[in-house]
């Protein structure tokens, strides 16, 4: 099956293929459950921290993914991307595994913290402009031009099952801590990590509910759930949650969610900073703005856990420190 071929069925096959592709390449990222966190929750949550990951969030899961499966005689025609910096990152990591060259479209105001690590794996950038250009119509003569591969940040099978591996690991580990997970909250933008961590848990835990959490502002996919259609978020507006701030959920990704996911909590940003600042003081972990939002969930009273077992994404730790410290600031105020 070629790698560029989009319109398969995503499937729990796949992603058990992607988990063994991935062993000894990604890392098993922790499960932790924090008591202070029980208490305020009034139930058991278990963290998936994915900031520990290559790359410091979920996306290196799809990234390498995708680029393994690419021909080796086929790698020298080069992957182009576009990413607000997380899948940027897996792709240029898991490109430079595989001698392959990288090219990413990348918002010109992406962190440097983002930035700096793309070029340190050896990829070119091109930026634009995320609030009045499109990303996608950016790629499309770039990849004629060169006859590149496309690895979309989301809306491909390869990706998604990748990061599917993500839920498949984490109803393991529960297990081991005599846990079922009743509800997983996931951080989302495009769809890719829920879908594919939908597509798996449906398989292996069927009881589990799929919730997502998402940024005021950029809710579209539960409102596109809600409605039967795909909703597009006006992008014009600013969000401290980059990494999930995109425009409408997958073609591939928005079926698989209206019938796995179960609902949809929106975070404001003062949420989202407040669990930024739990994280740091709790559980010891630096946390970015989008990969916060599905704790905030929790802390915020605006998810239900009283009871449950819920497991959650921490899905990303790339954020400026400027903007960190401000936002620790903000939530101590």
């Amino acid at each position: 099956m070629s790698t560029e071929d989009t319109h398969r069925t995503i499937t729990a096959d796949g992603v058990h293929h992607a988990a063994h592709r991935l062993a000894g390449n990604a890392i098993e990222t922790p499960l932790i459950e924090n008591e202070f966190l029980n208490d305020i929750a009034g139930g058991r949550v278990l963290v998936k921290a994915e900031v520990l990951q290559h790359c410091g969030s979920f996306k290196f899961r799809g990234a390498y993914n995708l680029v393994s499966k690419i021909p080796a005689q086929e790698r020298q025609r080069g992957v182009l991307a576009w990413s607000s910096g997380n899948h940027a990152q897996g792709i240029a990591r898991a490109a430079r595994h595989f001698d392959t060259p990288a090219t990413i479209i990348m918002p010109a105001d992406t962190p440097d913290i983002k930035t700096e690590k793309v070029r340190a794996f050896g990829a070119d950038i091109i930026p634009y402009d995320r609030y009045s250009e499109d990303r996608e119509e950016i790629a499309k003569p770039i990849q004629k031009e060169r006859n590149m591969i496309l690895a979309p940040s989301y809306d491909h099978p390869d990706i998604i099952e990748g990061q599917g591996t993500l839920a498949l690991e984490t109803v393991a580990q529960a297990r081991n801590q005599n846990a079922e997970i009743d509800a997983f909250i996931i951080c989302c933008g495009g769809g890719g990590l829920t879908s594919g961590c939908a597509t798996i848990l449906e398989e292996i835990s069927p009881k589990t509910e799929v919730w997502i959490a998402e940024p005021e502002g950029f809710d579209e996919t539960w409102a596109s759930i809600k409605s039967g259609k795909r909703q597009r978020a006006d992008i014009t507006q600013r969000t401290i949650c980059d990494a999930i701030a995109t425009p409408t959920p997958g073609r591939l990704t928005f079926p698989i969610m209206q019938r796995l996911v179960k609902g949809g909590v929106c975070l404001t940003e003062g949420d989202v900073a407040k669990a930024m600042l739990f994280a740091l003081k709790y559980l010891k972990l630096i946390v970015e703005p989008g990969g916060a939002v599905a704790l905030a969930a929790i802390l915020s009273g605006k998810y239900e856990a009283q009871g449950k077992v819920t497991a959650i994404t921490l899905s990303g730790g790339n954020v400026d420190p400027t903007l960190f410290a401000s936002l620790i600031s903000r939530a101590q105020g």
